[in-house]
């Protein structure tokens, strides 16, 4: 597996889950569409997907829709796959970013998620720190819940 480049720690926001289930399997949960459309986001929000296209240099695009209002549109662009391991790609739609998904086999039965968004600035990433953190937690329950739901 490819060592994402190091970054400030300033400069990341960094959400990790132990999940009791195998790595191709989460691994699966984070790559299929059919799948990753149920979970992806915080409670309450709903996806949209334009096209998703995975593969390095492949596009994801999709609207996420608020619980209360709002559509947010999402560009991104995949950057590394390395099946069942890594999942990285950048956003061009504001805020901008990157991101590093890792998949550690801990054993046969449970995998770490490491979730990376990496911003260019400190400033940027503070922006929003405080609201993200507890947010990504939320999409991991939710990706712990679609994977109890659709595979077990």
């Amino acid at each position: 597996m490819k060592s994402p480049k190091l970054t400030n720690p300033d400069c990341e926001i960094v959400t990790i889950r132990i999940i009791n289930t195998p790595r191709a399997v989460v691994f699966k949960a984070w790559s299929d569409p059919e799948h990753l459309k149920n979970w992806w986001g915080p409670y309450g929000f709903t996806n949209t997907f334009h096209e998703f296209d995975f593969r390095e240099g492949g596009k994801w695009d999709f609207t996420m829709h608020g619980p209360e209002k709002g559509n947010y549109i999402n560009s991104c662009e995949f950057t590394a796959i390395e099946i069942p391991s890594l999942i990285a790609w950048k956003r061009y739609s504001q805020p901008l970013f990157r991101v590093v998904v890792t998949f550690e086999e801990i054993n046969t039965d449970s995998t770490k998620v490491i979730f990376r968004q990496i911003f260019d600035t400190k400033k940027e990433c503070n922006k929003i720190r405080p609201f993200v953190e507890d947010k990504n937690e939320e999409n991991m329950d939710k990706l712990e819940k679609e994977i109890s739901t659709y595979f077990f």
